[in-house]
């Protein structure tokens, strides 16, 4: 059952919500303007409020619906974690675009809010705190996301083997934002 929803769950987050909704607001592709990034955002810079909010739905319910799936199944928070994390694989090496995703950070926030709650709430306000001191949303994503992990291995160890692989997974997505982030050159809002 766990192979299946994980397949399941791959197939999910390979769904663009980016992608998709520019080419339903005749706007930009996002993976060619902007950071080249299919995440709220690029669509913010590239389409504005609407499709960013859009975007970012779409991409915490692509989290969020396969560990809730999972649950109804009566699968362990580690096995719902690793479902989460197949979605968010998704997100990042879509198959439907080539293999060309974002950076992951909605869709793990998703995830993360259907298994854990608190640890959910933890990088959302950690998250806006670092957006609203360096107006750098690659930084506060690089900020939220390990913060998560202590919560976790206080409250819901049998996730964090999952969580810290993901957290692995979203640095190494952000490998660019990093350089540019230590020489001074990162995006700001």
């Amino acid at each position: 059952m766990v192979w299946l929803l994980a397949i399941l769950a791959y197939l999910l987050g390979s769904l663009s919500f980016a992608v998709l909704l520019s080419r339903l607001f005749g706007t930009a592709d996002p993976r060619a303007g902007g950071s080249g990034n299919p995440g709220a955002t690029n669509m913010l810079r590239l389409a504005g409020k609407k499709a960013a909010i859009l975007t970012l739905v779409g991409d915490l319910a692509k989290g969020l619906v396969p560990v809730l799936v999972a649950r109804l199944f009566g699968l362990g928070a580690m096995q719902e974690a690793w479902v989460g994390v197949a979605a968010v694989i998704g997100h990042l090496y879509p198959l439907y675009f080539n293999f060309r995703g974002g950076k992951g950070v909605a869709t793990a926030a998703g995830m993360l809010l259907a298994l854990y709650p608190p640890a959910a709430l933890l990088a959302a306000v950690a998250w806006l705190l670092t957006f609203k001191l360096s107006r750098t949303s690659s930084l506060a994503s690089l900020v939220a996301t390990p913060l998560t992990l202590p919560l976790l291995a206080w409250q819901l160890p049998a996730a964090l083997l999952p969580m810290t692989f993901l957290t692995g997974l979203i640095v190494w997505r952000h490998r660019g934002n990093l350089r540019d982030l230590l020489a001074g050159r990162e995006r700001h809002f």
